[in-house]
């Protein structure tokens, strides 16, 4: 199996939005019906691509073997000063669980530690999230449960959130040290 990461482009909001629209993906996301909608999700995408422009965050459209779309994966709160982004990712329902979420993870981490500079991105999820915790749990260049080692951002994460998350974080060294065992 393998995975592109596309630019955000409007082309593809009408099969973000049918996807995004599902309760399992929207809820989760926190997201309203008007968000989901072509419109809302159009309008994300001019969102995105501004934000792009001021060097905000880095987002790509996950599409599959027939370049379908398939989800979405960003980088966010990229701070260059600290070498620090936040990473989210979201799948369409039917295509959980088929490998499409570690692939695009190893491709964005890469641009972000190799392009971008990064020296930590950090994941996590509400703790009410079993899915996607389960799903970080699996990466093996990840560190678990980090909360106490960088509060500051673990407050941040649940106030954003508005409930009790799980903080974790992928370290530069370590993931170009899978990255080179594993992908070379």
């Amino acid at each position: 199996m393998q995975i592109q990461l596309a630019s955000p482009d409007i082309k593809y909001a009408a099969a973000l939005s049918k996807q995004s629209s599902d309760s399992n993906v929207r809820d989760t996301l926190g997201l309203t019906k008007l968000q989901s909608s072509v419109q809302g999700t159009v309008d994300f995408i001019h969102f995105v691509l501004e934000a792009e422009r001021q060097g905000n965050l880095y987002s790509r459209i996950i599409l599959n073997e027939i370049e379908g779309p398939v989800g979405v994966i960003t980088l966010k709160e990229i701070n260059e000063k600290e070498g620090t982004s936040e990473i989210g990712t979201w799948l369409g329902v039917k295509h959980w669980g088929k490998g499409y979420n570690e692939l695009a993870k190893t491709e964005i981490l890469y641009h972000a530690f190799e392009k971008l500079n990064l020296v930590r991105v950090f994941a996590g999820a509400k703790k009410t999230n079993i899915r996607s915790l389960k799903s970080q749990e699996k990466l093996p260049y990840i560190k678990i449960d980090v909360g106490a080692n960088f509060p500051e951002q673990h407050t941040k994460m649940e106030s954003d959130a508005r409930q009790p998350c799980i903080l974790n974080v992928i370290e530069r060294d370590c993931f170009l040290e899978w990255y080179k065992n594993n992908m070379i």
